[in-house]
């Protein structure tokens, strides 16, 4: 994970503009500098993480950010591919979407996601829910190095 000063790379996939806005502010006001890389679909989200064409220099995420209902390539359909490249199912995968479906959370986990989280429909409660997630990944959890 981070260390010193070092900014946390977060990779956001997310094809709803309005929420990417609102993540970057929600991670703006948190307590830890980070560098959000935002990805609008599935396809570029894998594109990203093997690090395949104009992501070639990529930094690798410490963390990812998945929404469950992009274009192209779902998110399931990412947290199937993550899970099943060594490299890559390292990586915390917080499921961040709009979706309530109790199927969804279920196969969510079934495919390795490390937490599921509905986004609040108000600013200040995604806020919250970022800062603390932010907080958790970041200074309490402990994982393997790259």
């Amino acid at each position: 994970m981070t260390t010193g000063d070092n900014p946390a790379e977060i990779l956001l996939a997310e094809d709803n503009p309005g929420d990417v806005v609102l993540t970057k502010k929600a991670l703006k006001q948190g307590k830890l500098a980070n560098n959000l890389h935002v990805v609008a679909d599935g396809v570029e989200a894998m594109r990203y993480l093997r690090q395949e064409a104009e992501y070639a220099d990529a930094p690798r995420p410490d963390l990812i950010l998945l929404d469950l209902n992009m274009p192209r390539k779902d998110g399931k359909e990412v947290l199937a591919d993550i899970d099943e490249e060594n490299e890559l199912s390292r990586i915390p995968v917080v499921v961040l979407t709009s979706s309530e479906s109790e199927a969804d959370i279920a196969r969510s986990y079934e495919l390795s996601a490390n937490a599921y989280l509905t986004k609040p429909v108000d600013f200040d409660g995604f806020v919250e829910i970022v800062n603390r997630l932010e907080g958790f990944w970041f200074q309490v959890v402990t994982l393997p190095e790259g």
